[in-house]
């Protein structure tokens, strides 16, 4: 009979030897498949007699069906297996530390950069920016520094040749401006400048500067020296206080370089402010009329103030840093001290 045709215990010893869905796939189509063993079973009941076919095929049936359920429940057993092998893999323990990711923060001097560029904002000026790579006209010929002019020996620059060059100021952005429009105007000129120095602890090859520029009728040194006060009690603190010292710039005349009184001492004289109770921080002046000429403004009818400042300078004095390199050398240790220190 059927039962004497295959050892089903064999057979089922067989599927419990498979450790993998496809043995298991293999012996079932070896028992069960088309061209299977219990296939060829029920192909023999055309050949049995009348009387044996009910018995043979009840007992077939039986066969099959311990076949498939033992195949069901091994194909169980290995897919638990294999689920539970793939979750141990990606297995998260949730009672470990995390990690430690640091949190990014905008560098001082952005933050500096961005708490002068509100203060110009408020005060009504409005943003100007100009390319990097400059002209020699832009950026000094059209501010009354011809090739022959001494103070152009005090620009150490970046040539790209005899009329090219990184720009040394942001000065340039002013001439742009003028040119292309007609006062009254008030800017705010923010951007990188270039020069030939050698980093020391004052001194670096590339720095921030922004440039301010007013243009109206009747402009004075008392309109300056009143957007300069308020400036410095914005930025360094409303306890400071500013003096006007006479200076040369060719772009400017009179010109002023401006002092701040020293936050350490209060302007009595320490050693970080040399004694005098002042700090240096800016240079400035009324708009020299040959910068007018050049950009076609008549002198007798329009005046105007600039004043320019790096950056740098503004955040070494606000936060007693004594060395510019620091800004630039990206230890993690000295820029965490600043993090949302302005903004």
């Amino acid at each position: 009979m059927a039962d004497q045709l295959i050892d089903l215990q064999s057979a089922l010893e067989e599927i419990d030897g498979a450790s993998e869905l496809s043995a298991l796939q293999n012996i079932k189509a070896k028992y069960l498949g088309k061209q299977g063993i219990i296939t060829g079973l029920f192909k023999k009941l055309s050949s049995i007699p009348q009387e044996e076919k009910r018995v043979f095929g009840q007992r077939v049936n039986a066969l099959k069906n311990q076949i498939e359920a033992k195949i069901a429940e091994k194909r169980a057993e290995i897919e638990k297996r294999l689920r539970e092998e793939k979750e141990q893999r990606n297995r998260f323990d949730i009672t470990l530390p995390g990690a430690i990711r640091d949190i990014g923060a905008y560098h001082i001097v952005s933050q500096v950069m961005e708490e002068v560029q509100e203060f110009w904002l408020s005060m009504g000026f409005e943003i100007a920016t100009g390319p990097e790579v400059e002209d020699v006209y832009y950026n000094f010929e059209a501010l009354n520094t011809p090739e022959w002019h001494p103070a152009r020996d005090m620009h150490d620059t970046f040539y790209f040749n005899s009329n090219r060059l990184l720009r040394t100021h942001t000065s340039p952005i002013q001439i742009r401006v003028m040119e292309k429009r007609t006062p009254p105007l008030a800017i705010f000129a923010p951007g990188k400048c270039y020069r030939k120095d050698t980093p020391d602890t004052t001194h670096l090859p590339m720095f921030h500067q922004f440039e301010v520029l007013y243009v109206d009728k009747h402009v004075s040194v008392a309109h300056l020296k009143g957007i300069l006060e308020t400036f410095v009690k914005r930025v360094f603190g409303r306890d400071r206080k500013i003096r006007l010292r006479p200076s040369f710039f060719p772009f400017t005349e009179p010109s002023f370089e401006v002092d701040v009184s020293c936050s350490i001492c209060g302007g009595e004289g320490c050693r970080s402010c040399g004694g005098t109770g002042w700090l240096e921080i800016l240079g400035s002046g009324i708009v020299h009329p040959n910068v007018f000429k050049n950009v076609g403004y008549d002198p007798e009818e329009w005046s105007g103030f600039a004043l320019g400042m790096g950056v740098e300078r503004i955040v070494m004095l606000k936060h007693d840093i004594a060395d510019i390199r620091d800004l630039l050398r990206n230890d993690k240790r000295f820029l965490k001290k600043f993090m949302g220190v302005n903004i």
